[in-house]
Parts: C-alpha cells; structure tokens; sequence
C-alpha cells in the first residue's frame, strides 16, 4: 500500500509520450493540409487519436480566465491579485478597472464578498461561474488552496485549525465590511473562524453565507456521510494516507492523494463517464465542435485534482464526522471553544439544494440554532428548487435562483450608500430585507425528496470519492448522454 502513490506516477510517467504521440497523430489526420485528412478512415482516425490524448494526458491545476465582466451594462477589466501568499492557501482578489468615472465611483462603493472555497480535491477554479456573477455587484475574494504535494515538508503540517486561523487572518486583511461565503466544505471552519472572533470581542464580517456544507452531519445523512462515520479513523489513516514521491516540491508530506479522489469520482458512475467519452468521439467525427468544446472544458476541470494535507484531511473526519464537536459545543481550535452562539452582529443566510445527495437536508440549516445570538430578522434560508449540490453554486439555478437571493441579502445588511449601489432584480425569486416576509425558519428539518433515477442523474452531481466524504467535495456532473444520431 505504501508504494501507491510511486507506482501511480511512474504510469503517469509511461503515459505522458503516449499523450503527446496521441494528439501530434490525430492533427495529421484532421489538419487541412495534411494529405491523410482526406483519407476515407481519416475523421475515425483522428477522433480515436484526440479521445486517446485525452485519457493519457496529464491535467493541470486550471485557470479562473475571468478578464471582463459587465457591471450595469458596462464592460470593465478585471485583473487577478495576489493579496496575501500563505504557504498552504493564496488569497486571490479580482479587481475590476474601468476609465468610467461615474461607473468606477458605483463600484468602489459595492459591497466586498470573501469567497471560501473548499478545499475537497478539487482546485478553487470549480468556484469560477460563482466569482464571475459575484462580480456584477461586488469587489470579489477568493481563498486558493495549494496542492499539498507543492508544498515542501519543512512548511510544517496543516490542520483544521490552521484552516480556522487562516479564514481569520484573511477577514482581518481584507476588514470587517467583507461579507463572507461558504460553499460545502468551508462551512463548518468558516463557522469557528468568525465564532472564535465574535468570543474575541473582534468585529466579525457583515454577513455569513453558508452553502450546502455539514455544519449538523448527523441531520439526512447521504451515502458519502455514512461511511466517514461507520470507518474508524484508523481505517482512513491506513488505506488513504500516503506520503508524496521525491519528484514534487513536497516529498515525504503525508497527504490524500487527489488521484484517489479522482478514481472515487469515476468509480461512482462508470458508466456515464464512458458514455460521455463515447459521446465526445462521436462528436469528434460528425464535426460538432460546440458539444466537443464543452466536454473538453467540463474534464479539464473535473480532472485536475489537488492533494490534501493529511492531517486536516483525518481532523476534518473527527471533528466533523464522527465527534460533531461543533454542535456538540466540545471543538476547540487551538485551545479556545468554538461558540456559535457569540455571534451577534453578522447577519446570516443559510442555501440548500433540493436534490443535493452530498449535504443531506438540514444540514447547512443546522447553523440558525447554533447561532443564538443573531436576531430572528437577521438570519435567512432559502431551498433551491431542482438544485443539487453543484447546481447550488453554478449553472442555471445558481444565475437564476441562488445568486438574486445572496445578492439581495448582501445588500440590505449594508450601509445604504452601499446598498444603493446593488442592483435588484426585476423579478427575485424571494424577497429579502426589513419590509419582506420572514422566510421560515421553523427547526423542522424536511428529509429531501427522492427524484427518479433519471432525473436526479441529470440534475445532481454524479460522481464523489466514498473516503474523500469527510471533506464534502464540492462536484461537477459529468456532461448528460446524448442519444447518437
């Protein structure tokens, strides 16, 4: 077992001229010049040849690639920033620039969002539609985790509490305006990181959105959540803890590999990835590049894969899993108790999906009775309809449904000059703010309902690593069959 990770990238290795052979033969059989592109075998050929590269190739960490973006009908650049540089974690901002005066003036007075993406396998990129809506209405933030294998061993370990310090170090950086948004995973820290300043007596950000995370796991437990809690802690240490190979900055660093979180991903639906790689060599030889290009997009993210730090890996199954110390009232990060319930001033807002299968109805819920201390009027949920957990923070409903909902509560807990800036939707979904109907926030959790087979394969995230539940990876689904015409 021990030897794993070795023999993993010694194949890796054998692959790579077998990638490059693979995509260098299929442009000798597609390129328009080439006499073999009008051979009679030649869009098979070719086709078979990109699909080879594809399945050999080695995929890299992504990127965010958001260079404009239209803020009230005006076009403006954005520039990606390094704001701080940690050893395990960058906070990134993305500045918008424009020469318009007056629209310049509108967004400096926009409210200030600090994403925090998970750190579950797959890189903050996944959070990339999220960032780009964001930035309609608001100056955007965004933690970048570091592959664990990039870091050297002498950075020393990374826990979930170093996870906790760092969330309160960037919130301090950027200031106590920030309005902060949790998706999946980051919740539960997220949660500490702002208690433990709240019990400090430390200004504590405007508002705290939490999406989708196990901040009560014990609440509808989905698949993924039973087996960190039926699996020892021992279990996980010895069958999915190896130690990075000498290639890498980090060697020697204990971590959760992110090619066992891949194989999880896949082992999950085999089928329909095989049918979605079927669909894309079909694609290939009719010539529709449109369906082609959003395969490549979907696999390029989908199989870039980080590695974990292995002891915030096994934390984040005690803590979160198996002891549930935050709402148990026992979790300590670094000797201090985690105390929700010191919360007063940050309003909160609470999003579940519907057909999530990762975070179980009632979940993310959970944090409204943790947090005491908030006023009734302060504190919102709002359920996506149709929504699984990646459709929560991407895609259509994350357009249309989630993000007018977060936009508008981000607003109304601004200072008016700020929230004068916002623009409102001709139409929410909810209405959210002092003069609107109190969303219910009744503690009766509803047990999600079952959607068919079918359909909840077309709407929910497909495909999830059983070990790698401890840390809720936040998912893509694999792009839908198509019928071959």
């Amino acid at each position: 077992m021990s030897m794993i990770y070795q023999l993993y990238e010694a194949n890796r290795a054998l692959l790579n001229p077998l990638a490059e052979f693979s995509s260098a033969s299929s442009k000798l059989y597609s390129h328009p010049l080439s006499p073999f592109t009008h051979t009679p075998l030649a869009p098979r050929v070719s086709a078979g040849l990109n699909l080879m590269h594809r399945l050999s190739k080695a995929y890299e960490k992504p990127e965010f690639n958001i260079h404009t973006v239209n803020v009230e009908g005006v076009d403006v650049a954005v520039q990606q920033q390094v704001i701080l540089d940690k050893p395990f974690c960058r906070l990134l901002r993305f500045k918008r620039f424009t020469d318009n005066l007056p629209m310049l003036k509108r967004m400096k007075e926009q409210p200030t969002v600090l994403v925090v993406a998970p750190l579950s396998g797959h890189h903050s990129t996944l959070l990339r539609e999220t960032v780009r809506e964001l930035l309609h209405d608001h100056k955007v933030y965004i933690t970048d985790w570091t592959d664990a294998r990039m870091v050297p061993v002498e950075a020393g370990a990374f826990t979930l509490d170093d996870y906790v310090v760092y969330i309160q170090d960037f919130i301090r950086h950027i200031g106590p305006e920030v309005n902060v948004i949790s998706v999946c995973q980051p919740t539960v820290p997220v949660l500490a990181a702002i208690s433990l300043m709240a019990s400090r007596g430390e200004k504590t950000p405007r508002t705290m959105t939490m999406m989708g995370g196990p901040i009560d796991a014990r609440l509808s437990p989905t698949a993924v959540n039973n087996l960190a809690m039926n699996k020892s802690l021992e279990w996980f240490e010895n069958n999915v803890i190896f130690r990075v190979p000498t290639n890498y900055p980090g060697s020697q660093r204990r971590v959760y590999p992110g090619f066992l979180q891949h194989t999880g991903f896949i082992a999950m639906n085999p089928g329909r990835h095989a049918q979605s790689h079927y669909d894309y060599y079909m694609d290939l030889m009719r010539g529709e590049d449109e369906h082609a290009d959003f395969h490549r997009s979907f696999y390029d993210e989908y199989n870039a894969v980080l590695d974990m730090p292995a002891e915030y890996y096994l934390d984040t199954i005690r803590v979160v899993f198996q002891d549930f110390s935050l709402v148990n009232g026992t979790w300590e990060v670094k000797g201090e108790l985690v105390k929700p319930q010191d919360i007063k001033t940050t309003a909160l807002l609470t999003v579940e999906g519907e057909l999530d299968d990762i975070s179980g109805a009632g979940q993310t819920r959970a944090a409204h009775d943790l947090c005491s201390g908030i006023s009734k009027s302060r504190k919102f949920h709002y359920d996506a309809e149709g929504a699984g957990h990646y459709g929560i923070f991407s895609g259509r409903r994350w357009r249309e449904k989630v993000y007018p909902q977060l936009r508008d509560f981000i607003a109304s807990n601004q200072t008016r000059s700020a929230s004068a800036a916002v623009r409102s939707s001709k139409k929410p979904v909810a209405l959210i703010g002092e003069s609107a109907p109190q969303l219910d926030l009744t503690p009766a959790i509803k047990t999600p309902r079952k959607a068919p087979a079918a359909k909840a394969a077309a709407k929910v995230a497909s495909a999830t690593k059983p070990v790698a539940a401890a840390v809720k990876p936040a998912r893509k689904a694999a792009p839908k069959a198509r019928t071959a015409k």
